[in-house]
């Protein structure tokens, strides 16, 4: 088993509570782990082996796209899309983040993490 991490990735997305913020949008960030098994692509060198960062990243961008209110929302989104179209994934934990919130006093950031693990017969739980 290893971990594939993708940290740090930023969108400008319409996401938000208030309809202000789905018309005007706003900086997000993702930080995206997954588990899975890396020991046959460490030793073959094979990408087919492995999980190909692209492919997460393209996941990741095609939900970022459609507005939700919560950022809850965005990230189940993500978890689901990677768990179902990457049955090999064992894990997936996202963090997305929305810069300046608007909360009337400084805040840099809220996140949210989720993490969600595929069951012993390869059911999602």
């Amino acid at each position: 088993m290893g971990q594939i991490a993708l940290e740090g990735l930023e969108f400008f997305a319409f996401h938000g509570y208030y309809d202000e913020e789905q018309k005007i949008g706003n900086k997000y960030g993702v930080d995206l782990y997954i588990k899975t098994d890396l020991l046959a692509a460490g030793e073959s060198d094979k990408l087919q082996q492995t999980v190909n960062y692209e492919v997460l990243y393209r996941l990741v961008a095609e939900e970022m796209r459609a507005p939700a209110r919560l950022l809850e929302h965005v990230a189940h989104r993500v978890l689901d899309r990677i768990t179902a179209e990457l049955p090999h994934v064992r894990e997936v934990k996202i963090s997305v983040s929305k810069f300046n919130p608007p909360l009337g006093g400084i805040c840099h950031r809220a996140r949210v993490t989720l993490v969600k693990k595929r069951g012993k017969h390869g059911d999602n739980s």
